[in-house]
C-alpha cells in the first residue's frame, strides 16, 4: 500500500491530542437524501421481508436465506459501496454503514448479510487480481453467489497465524492443494465460494488467502448448535486434497495477515453500526412493553426505576450511533471522490483505532441494552415467546466477532503507540507537554459559560488522563508494554470513554447550533449524563492503573493530577435528566433520538 494520503486530514488516533469543532464531525443529522432513502429501503426490506422469515431460518431453512440474499442484491444493498464496474452502486462508506445499521434489526440474518457484503467479499475487491474481481464480485453483489470467510480454526482464534490449514503448490505451478479444517464459518452450509486462509508449505511467513469453490473436497460440516444468531448458518469447512487454480491466490503469497487484519477493520466499524440498529429495535420493543404492562394499576413506564433503565439504554445507544458516524465520516472525508480501491482501504486502515473503539463500545452498549430489556420484561423476558429472549441471545456474539473485545482493547493503545513511534501522530510530544503541566500546574480561572462548557472541560481532561496513563505505561514497560494486558485494557477503557465523551458533546452542540438549544435539549441531556458518569469510570480505572504502575513520589504526583483532572465543579442532576429523556421515549412509544 504505497499510495500517499495527500491532503490535510484528521489523522487516526489524533482525537486524543486535538480539539475538533462541530463542523469537523459527521453526525446522522448530516445524512443526505440518498443516505435517508437507502436507509428506509433497507429498513422496509428487513421489517417486511426478513423479519417474518426469521423463525423459518432459525429452523435452518437456508433456501429462504439464499432467497433473501438474492432479494438484497436486487435492491442494490449487497453492492452499495462496490465500484460500478463490478456491478455495485459505487456509493460512499457512510451508505454502507447506514445499511449495516438497519441490518442490525435482522437478527441472525444480519450475520448472513455481513459475511456476504464485507468479510466474504472485500478481500477479493481490495487484494484480488482483476480476473478474480471480474469473475466473482458481480455474482456476489447480485446475490447469485453466496460467499463466506474462513480464518478461524479449532486451535487458532485470536492467534490467526497459528492456523494449520496447508496449501501446497504443484510442481508445474498451476494448482494449489489445500488440506485442513476451518471453524465457525458464517454462511458455511449454503455458500458457493469461500475465502480461505492457509499456510503455503505450512510456513507462517507464507500465510495466504485463496478463493475456493465449494466441491466434494471443499465442503461444510454439520451446523453448530449455537446460543444465538440461530437464523444464520455456522459450520466447519473441511478441505481434503482440494485442488484450486494457482490464479485463485488473493494477492501474493504471504499477504494473508495483511488481508485478514485490514478486512477486519471494515468489519469492526460496520459492526458498531449493526449493533446500534439492534439496540434501537430493542429499545422500541422495551418502551412499548413498559407502556402496556400494568402493575399497581398503572403502566410500569411510570415508575422511576424503569425510566432510569429506558433513559440509560437510550443514552448508550445514542452515543454508540454518534461514534459510529463520526468514524465513518472521517473515513469518507479522507477517501474523497473517485478514489481507487487501494486508497479506500488505506483510508479505512488509517482509522483502525477508532474502528476498534466502535466495535468494543457499541457491542457492549448493545449487551447492556438487551440485558435491561429482559429486566423490563421481567419473567416474560426469559420466555422465547417474547422478543427480549432472542435479542439477549443474539447480542452476545458481537463481543467475539471481528476480534474479541479483549483483543481490540489491547489493539487500541498498542496501535496508538505504534503510530506515535512512527511519527504519524504527535502523541509523544503531547505526552511530554502534559508531563510538564503535571509537574508545574497552573491556576485556572476558566469562566466559560457556553453550552456544555463543563462537559467539554471534562472531555479534554479525560484525554489528558488517557495520555498520562498511556505515557506512564510506555515509560515503565517500554518494549514489554504489549505483555501488560491489564494495563492496556484499562488504558483502552479510558481512551474509549474519552472518545465517546467528546463525540457526544460535539453532536449535541452541533444540533443546538443548527436548531437551537430547546430543540436539542434531550441530546444535551444525554451528552451531560454520559460525561458525568464517564468521568467517574475514568477516575476509577486510572486510579487502579496508576497504583499498579507507580509508587512513591511519582505515584502521588500522578494521583494528585488525576484528582485535579476529574474534579467536576458543575455536577448535574442526572435523575432529572434521565427522567426527561425517558419521557420522550414513553410519549413517542419508540426510540426517537
Amino acid at each position: 500500500m504505497e499510495t500517499q494520503l495527500e491532503k490535510e486530514y484528521v489523522k487516526g488516533g489524533e482525537f486524543l491530542i486535538t480539539d475538533p469543532t462541530t463542523t469537523e464531525v459527521f453526525t446522522p443529522e448530516d445524512f443526505n437524501d440518498e443516505h435517508k432513502m437507502i436507509g428506509e429501503t433497507t429498513r422496509e426490506f428487513v421489517d417486511n421481508e426478513v423479519a417474518p422469515q426469521l423463525p423459518a431460518m432459525e429452523q435452518h431453512a437456508w433456501e429462504v436465506a439464499r432467497d433473501l440474499v438474492h432479494k438484497g442484491g436486487e435492491l442494490g444493498l449487497l453492492g452499495a459501496t462496490i465500484p460500478e464496474e463490478y456491478g455495485g452502486l459505487g456509493l460512499d462508506q457512510t451508505t454502507g454503514v447506514v445499511i449495516a445499521e438497519m441490518m442490525g434489526r435482522a437478527g441472525g440474518f444480519g450475520t448472513t448479510f455481513g459475511a456476504q457484503t464485507s468479510i466474504g467479499l472485500l478481500p477479493i475487491l481490495y487484494f484480488g487480481s482483476e480476473e478474480l474481481k471480474k469473475t466473482w464480485i458481480p455474482k456476489i453483489v447480485s446475490g447469485e453467489v453466496v460467499t463466506a470467510y474462513c480464518l478461524t480454526e479449532s486451535g487458532s482464534g485470536s492467534d490467526a497465524l497459528g492456523a494449520k490449514t496447508n496449501a501446497k503448490l504443484s510442481e508445474d505451478g498451476t494448482t494449489y492443494t489445500l488440506n485442513g479444517e476451518k471453524m465457525f464459518i458464517s454462511n458455511g452450509s449454503f455458500s458457493d465460494v469461500y475465502i480461505v486462509f492457509a499456510k503455503v508449505d505450512g510456513e507462517k511467513e507464507k500465510f495466504s488467502a485463496f478463493v475456493v469453490e465449494r466441491s466434494e473436497n471443499c465442503r461444510p460440516g454439520n451446523e453448530e448448535h449455537k446460543m444465538g444468531i440461530k437464523s444464520s448458518s455456522t459450520t466447519p469447512l473441511i478441505l481434503s486434497d482440494c485442488k484450486i487454480p494457482a490464479t485463485n491466490l488473493i494477492g501474493n503469497v504471504g499477504d494473508g495477515a495483511k488481508i485478514a487484519f485490514n478486512i477486519l477493520n471494515v468489519g469492526r466499524f460496520k459492526l458498531g453500526a449493526s449493533v446500534t440498529g439492534g439496540a434501537k429495535l430493542a429499545i422500541h420493543e422495551a418502551v412499548r412493553y413498559a407502556n402496556e404492562r400494568q402493575q399497581f394499576n398503572k403502566p410500569i413506564s411510570s415508575f422511576g426505576a424503569i425510566k432510569h433503565k429506558l433513559a440509560e439504554m437510550a443514552i448508550r445507544t445514542w452515543v454508540s450511533e454518534s461514534i459510529t458516524y463520526r468514524t465513518v465520516g472521517m473515513i469518507d472525508a479522507l477517501i474523497g471522490d473517485g478514489a481507487s480501491s487501494e486508497k479506500k482501504l488505506q483510508s479505512i486502515e488509517e482509522y483502525a483505532v477508532e474502528s476498534s473503539i466502535n466495535k468494543v463500545a457499541c457491542s457492549e452498549a448493545l449487551d447492556y441494552v438487551v440485558d435491561e430489556m429482559v429486566q423490563i420484561y421481567g419473567g416474560y423476558g426469559y420466555s422465547a415467546d417474547y422478543p427480549a429472549e432472542k435479542a439477549y441471545r443474539d447480542s452476545r456474539i458481537n463481543r467475539i466477532f471481528e476480534g474479541t473485545n479483549e483483543i481490540n482493547r489491547m489493539l487500541i493503545p498498542g496501535q496508538l503507540m505504534k503510530r506515535a513511534m512512527k511519527g504519524k501522530i504527535g502523541l509523544l510530544q503531547a505526552a511530554k507537554a502534559l508531563q510538564d503541566e503535571i509537574l508545574n500546574p497552573q491556576m485556572s480561572f476558566d469562566e466559560d459559560t457556553s453550552l456544555l462548557a463543563a462537559e467539554t472541560k471534562l472531555a479534554q481532561n479525560a484525554k489528558k488522563i488517557a495520555l498520562m496513563v498511556l505515557g506512564t505505561a510506555a515509560q515503565k514497560y517500554m518494549m514489554a508494554l504489549s505483555e501488560q494486558q491489564e494495563i492496556l485494557m484499562n488504558s483502552a477503557d479510558i481512551i474509549m470513554d474519552a472518545y465517546q465523551m467528546e463525540t457526544a458533546i460535539l453532536r449535541a452542540k452541533k444540533q443546538a447550533e443548527a436548531k437551537g438549544e430547546e430543540a436539542a435539549a434531550r441530546q444535551i441531556d444525554m451528552a451531560s449524563v454520559f460525561c458525568n458518569d464517564a468521568i467517574q469510570r475514568i477516575e476509577a480505572k486510572a486510579k487502579n492503573t496508576i497504583a499498579a504502575m507507580s509508587e512513591g513520589d511519582e505515584g502521588r504526583t500522578l494521583l494528585v493530577a488525576l484528582k485535579r483532572y476529574t474534579k467536576n465543579n458543575s455536577p448535574i442532576n442526572t435523575i432529572a435528566a434521565r427522567q426527561r429523556i425517558a419521557e420522550v421515549l414513553i410519549q413517542a412509544n419508540t426510540y426517537v433520538f
